[in-house]
């Protein structure tokens, strides 16, 4: 037998013929491989950088949870929240998509949107649900890329892609405004304040508002924005007033702006332009007439109650405005004054076709003053006390002139109002105290005991005595007067000698010690006087009788002899 091996059968090589030289096994591993490569690949490609910002607390930031958004759409998820070195903040790493890198600048602003309750804004309710989260604002195009940044604790007022305006507004105080603030135009919300700016702390105060697209287009030069927070009570002609901008604006404050109509014409301000911010709407109002005379005066009584923004008024109706209420020291005589400055607009007494007609406002002055025109404080409420100053003509006011004080004319002043009628009281009271009362009583009641001793002496009771046994007599004479004239004729020597000696003696007495009018003697001698001059009216009528019929001294009155 041989060794050799035996070739292989036809089978074996048919077999070997048709296995296929690659397995398909190997294409699950490729595929694999490709979609790795490929997810590889597309993670590098979409993949940013990472940034780190920085918050003052990292209150709702979660790691692999909270994303970055613009315009609701993500940009990136946070990879690690941890504290600063010098455990002060809360320090972000977010890795930023590709497509958010070219927000990446140095205008760029970060916050964190989280639920916010505010007197003038709510925002961030969304978040109850799905969470907080970082939006960013990219800002102006042009900028620096950044990779580091500080975040906003609030939210930006204005964002950098919404259309409109921002002006600066120059306040000496501010009052309850504060970033968020609404701006008011017509009653419509048309803006907000975005932030102030307190400067070295003595100057005026900046403020930086924002006025939306279209309402910009309202704002001109001429324009004049003031504080409409809170409520506004007056007193008026008719009666309580009770002014209110909005509810928010009593809970957040409010700034309101006004054109004039004359001005309605003119282009709109630019941005950045910077206006005065007036405490109310009245001061607003004034600072609208084109034309203001500068005036002075002096008082030397009280100015409680009068400051910056009291009226100047004229018959009761509103011509200025006052603008400084300070204390000055004459240097010649150190006597100290109390100097208030103030602006008349003539424009609130003639049109302007009017004042071109009119002399200069010196000589229109002038010539008021000379027809006695003064300036005198006077009260407009007497329960808050609040004063005003009033151009009054005195009558027979003594004749004087103008002066000019830096630039603004000096008027004189007059007293008036309470304040003069307590000056004038308290003179009167300074006098009545002068007036030695006490010495006078004295006196007087040293003059009633030395009355009372008279009175109670004997001579005046005799001399009543005598006095009432006079008037008796004269009575009787009267009532028998139909009797017969002639006994009663024989006694009125005697009676009328008597009467004379009793009337001189009473009055001699009352002349020496004198009495007071509201005592019982006095009364009483009122009443025997009366009985005197009725006494003595008989007499007459009887004296007057006789004249006309001397026979009824034979035959009396009747006619008849009385012996019949």
């Amino acid at each position: 037998m041989s060794d050799t091996p035996k070739a292989p059968s036809g089978l074996a090589q048919a077999i070997r013929r048709a296995r296929p030289p690659f397995s398909l096994m190997w294409l699950v591993p490729l595929v694999a491989a490709l979609i790795s490569i490929y997810l590889a690949i597309n993670f590098l490609a979409t993949r940013g950088p990472l940034i780190t910002i920085s918050f003052a607390t990292a209150n709702g930031i979660t790691a692999g949870q909270t994303e970055l958004q613009h315009k609701a759409v993500s940009l990136g998820t946070v990879e690690d929240v941890h504290l600063s070195e010098d455990m002060s903040r809360a320090v972000v790493h977010i890795r930023v998509k590709k497509q958010g890198e070219r927000l990446l600048t140095d205008h760029a602003r970060f916050w964190v949107v989280r639920p916010r309750f505010t007197p003038g804004n709510i925002s961030g309710l969304e978040t109850l649900v799905s969470g907080a989260y970082i939006e960013v604002d990219p800002g102006e195009p042009g900028g620096t890329p950044q990779w580091d940044f500080r975040g906003l604790e609030d939210p930006p007022g204005v964002r950098s892609d919404e259309p409109g305006k921002t002006y600066r507004l120059r306040a000496a105080q501010l009052g309850s405004i504060g970033p968020g603030t609404p701006v008011f135009y017509r009653d419509v919300n048309v803006g907000e304040v975005l932030s102030y700016d307190l400067g070295d702390g003595l100057g005026p105060i900046m403020i930086n508002v924002f006025v939306k697209s279209p309402f910009d287009k309202f704002v001109h030069d001429e324009t004049h924005f003031f504080n409409s927070s809170g409520i506004s009570v007056g007193f008026g002609p008719q009666g309580v007033h009770v002014e209110l901008q909005s509810l928010q604006a009593l809970l957040s404050g409010g700034i309101t702006f006004e054109t004039p109509r004359f001005m309605a014409a003119s282009p709109p301000s630019k941005g950045d332009h910077e206006f005065p911010l007036y405490e109310d709407k009245s001061r607003a109002d004034a600072a609208g007439f084109a034309q203001n005379i500068p005036l002075v005066t002096y008082f030397t009584d009280s100015v409680s109650g009068l400051g910056r923004g009291s009226l100047v008024e004229v018959f009761g109706l509103q011509i200025g405005t006052v603008t400084d209420v300070r204390l000055v020291m004459d240097q010649q005589t150190l006597k100290l004054r109390a100097r208030v400055a103030f602006n008349i607009q003539p424009e609130r007494i003639m049109s302007d076709s009017e004042l071109r007609r009119q002399q200069s406002p010196e000589a229109v002055t002038a010539a008021m003053v000379k027809m006695g025109m003064r300036v005198v404080l006077e009260s407009s409420n007497f329960i808050t006390g609040q004063k005003d100053l009033s151009m009054q003509f005195v009558p027979d006011a003594p004749e004087t002139s103008i002066g000019h004080e830096a630039g603004a004319l000096v008027l004189p002043s007059q007293g008036g109002g309470i304040d003069s009628i307590t000056a004038n009281l308290s003179d009167i009271t300074k006098k009545l105290k002068a007036i030695p009362f006490d010495e006078i009583g004295k006196n007087l009641n040293e003059a009633l005991r030395s009355v009372n001793k008279t009175v109670s002496g004997p001579d005046v009771q005799e001399a009543l005595h005598r006095l009432s046994e006079t008037l008796a007599d004269v009575q009787r004479l009267v009532q028998h007067a139909d009797a017969g004239m002639a006994p009663v004729l024989k006694k009125l020597p005697r009676i009328s000698d008597d009467l004379q000696q009793a009337v001189s003696h009473a009055n001699t007495l009352l002349g020496e010690g004198g009495y007071g009018g509201n005592s019982d003697f006095q009364r009483n001698m009122e009443r025997l006087l009366d009985q005197v001059n009725s006494t003595a009216r008989s007499i007459r009528l009887l004296a007057d009788f006789l004249d006309r019929h001397p026979e009824a001294l034979l035959t009396g009155r009747s006619g008849q002899a009385s012996g019949k």
